[in-house]
């Protein structure tokens, strides 16, 4: 008998403690939002899954219309210029780290890279693949469409690697181990920075 009193008098403590400190919290986050006015507010597809890793390329962005249909147009057109503009920038710095490792004539060389990292990355745009999306309509009946895209490292390192094979002057001096390696590097650089590592 004595135990069970013990017990309930353990489990009645305990549950004041935690009711306590719940109750402490909330009025916490109540008296931040007293003073400072913000509310905080959590926007679709923010967690790790939608940031860019070794492997993926990704964007998310939103559009907003009075239109359904236009809102998601804004929105997919957003995340495709995002993605773009990072597959593009991850090229670059590939191929020019390629170049300063090499002794060729870099000049001409930069600007064949240049026009096959348009094209790859026009390419490559045909091949998204939408990883989420969300609709909402607003308190003013407008719509805030959220869409989140991706793009598979291994189909753009791929679409680079051919094309490369596949112009002469590029192809004398190409090394694909060396340049999938730096591609690589420049990937992981990416994902760290897109996650605060």
């Amino acid at each position: 008998m004595k135990n069970i009193n013990n017990y309930t008098k353990s489990v009645a403590i305990l549950l004041l403690i935690c009711s306590t400190l719940i109750i402490s919290c909330k009025s916490k986050k109540a008296t931040i939002q007293k003073v400072t006015g913000a509310v905080e507010i959590t926007e679709p597809f923010s967690s790790s899954e939608y940031l860019n890793d070794k492997d993926y390329f990704r964007a998310v962005s939103s559009g907003t219309s009075p239109d359904r249909v236009t809102a998601e147009k804004i929105a997919f057109q957003n995340s495709k210029s995002q993605l773009a503009s990072l597959i593009s920038t991850t090229i670059k710095k590939t191929t020019d780290q390629y170049t300063i490792q090499r002794t060729i004539d870099k000049t001409e060389v930069n600007n064949k890279f240049e026009e096959l990292a348009r094209e790859v990355t026009n390419q490559e745009m045909s091949n998204v693949q939408v990883k989420g999306k969300k609709l909402f309509q607003n308190p003013d009946n407008s719509f805030t469409y959220y869409i989140a895209l991706e793009a598979d490292k291994k189909e753009v390192f791929n679409g680079l690697h051919n094309r490369i094979s596949n112009n002469q002057k590029l192809a004398q001096d190409y090394d694909k181990k060396k340049f999938e390696e730096i591609f690589n590097s420049e990937m992981d650089k990416l994902a760290k920075e897109r996650s605060g590592n």
